[in-house]
């Protein structure tokens, strides 16, 4: 039977694509509202206009228990375009550096002394204290959500070295937070996940890369769906309220005074976005009230170009101790083959950039170069061809202690408006997974929704 309701999509970013595109391969009549003009969201390419080259608005990583994200690299036909290297690299002041396994048994290795100078009481004690970890992880404290994950980590008693070489950083790039303000329960949920999968599909999570811009991972493809099923996308269509009636979706208000017909409505935005357009939804003052404590995260990312090359080893590399000037630093030739015309590439990148993100431009590249000459003896005479710094204070929703239970569900009270966006609840932190997986269990209540019948005229 065909379905003659109207989808409408709220958002562009990557939670709006997937919505938009499983929708589309389900047969139904879709319309995606984009506030910007362009689709993406906080996943997109930007044009380095001085040296006509393309970069990232940030590095992206991506973990092989993806398993929705990868749903839709294969819808929209951009697999390809992801590698996962055997090992990544950790390095000290100094040029020091050690490598981490991410494949099979020197997996084990890097959980249980990834650190040169860890001695074997060292390692004993972080295989106890991981092994504990892992139980806990399962078999949660009652406290851990009142926990910080410093705490946790002193608390199971974590030695230094092995905090310093693996679990203090690893736990910033889950949550985007100092592990003296992180959550100790959104990084434990979060391990949890991965030791499901890992078991699951008998191998460890590993990290991997995009071997392209994140344009034509994400968003090219979703183009050349939308075109083949029909789909419209609408630019500069800035969202002001979701129209409910009689407790079925109608429309949706825009800023200019129009209205977007619909039947059904996926509403796709980050919590910085959602205030006034769920005022029609009984349960809208929770929602909005969780938004609002869910709060911001900040992040730094700078695409710094060299006239040669740093001497990385690796194509990720962690500055372990990098004073939270820079976590780790992207080398794109290594990921992306690119020649070296216009310079070295190299994409840094700085989580929680509390102190960062509202410093000029010319100061952060300073304090970024001084921090490389520390790390990469290479650098001592590196001269910068070009940097852009693309600082985004609301890069992702906060997950510090008193954030847990808060993330809505995708269903609300109204069946036909779901909800989708990395912030809402799913098995992850704020990845790029969280928000393809908001989207399959939003795109998965819709389609479960009865098809309602046409009725006809009688025939003449």
């Amino acid at each position: 039977m065909n379905d003659p309701r109207r989808y409408v999509v709220i958002g562009g970013g990557l939670a709006g694509l997937a919505s938009a595109v499983w929708l589309a391969e389900a047969g139904k009549q879709v319309t995606l509202l984009e506030r910007r003009g362009r689709l993406g969201g906080r996943t997109h390419a930007l044009e380095v206009a001085p040296l006509r080259d393309l970069a990232d608005n940030g590095q992206h990583v991506i973990a092989t228990g993806y398993h929705h994200l990868f749903r839709y690299l294969s819808s929209v036909g951009t697999r390809q375009y992801v590698s996962f290297p055997h090992q990544g690299v950790l390095r000290w002041p100094g040029g020091r550096t050690a490598r981490m396994g991410t494949k099979g048994l020197p997996v084990l290795k890097a959980l249980f002394g990834a650190h040169p100078d860890a001695s074997t009481a060292d390692r004993l004690r972080a295989a106890v204290a991981t092994a504990r970890l892992g139980w806990q992880c399962f078999d949660q404290p009652a406290d851990l959500a009142d926990l910080t994950t410093d705490q946790w980590l002193r608390r199971l008693g974590m030695p230094e070295t092995a905090r310093e070489a693996l679990w203090d950083w690893l736990a910033l790039g889950i949550a985007a937070e100092p592990v003296r303000q992180e959550s100790a329960k959104v990084f434990a949920d979060v391990l949890a996940t991965g030791i499901r999968l890992g078991v699951k599909h008998r191998r460890p999570v590993s990290i991997g890369y995009p071997t392209t811009d994140l344009d034509t991972l994400f968003v090219s493809g979703a183009q050349r769906v939308f075109e083949r099923h029909g789909v419209t996308v609408k630019y500069r269509a800035v969202a002001r309220r979701i129209r409910i009636e009689d407790g079925t979706v109608t429309g949706v208000v825009l800023a200019d005074g129009d209205i977007e017909p619909a039947d059904a409505v996926v509403c796709a935005v980050p919590n910085s976005y959602i205030g006034g357009l769920l005022d029609d939804l009984p349960e809208h003052d929770r929602i909005y009230s969780a938004a609002d404590k869910l709060g911001y995260t900040p992040i730094v990312s700078t695409n710094l170009y060299l006239d040669r090359p740093l001497g990385t080893e690796g194509a990720m590399e962690a500055l372990i101790g990098g004073a939270g000037i820079i976590d780790e630093v992207f080398d794109r030739q290594r990921m992306h083959g690119r020649g070296t015309l216009n310079g070295w590439l190299y994409c840094l990148t700085t989580s929680a950039a509390y102190e960062q993100v509202h410093k000029p431009g010319h100061e952060i590249v300073e304090e970024q170069m001084a921090l490389l000459r520390r790390y990469y003896p290479d650098a001592a005479d590196a001269k910068i061809v070009h940097a852009q710094v693309v600082p985004m204070p609301r890069a992702t929703f906060s997950q510090v202690v008193g954030t847990d239970g808060l993330r809505p569900g995708q269903a609300t009270s109204v069946p036909t408006l779901v909800l989708a966006g990395d912030w809402t609840r799913t098995d992850w932190s704020a990845t790029m997974e969280s928000a393809a997986q908001s989207a399959a269990r939003a795109v998965e209540l819709l389609l479960a929704l009865p098809v309602p019948r046409v009725v006809t005229g009688p025939s003449v």
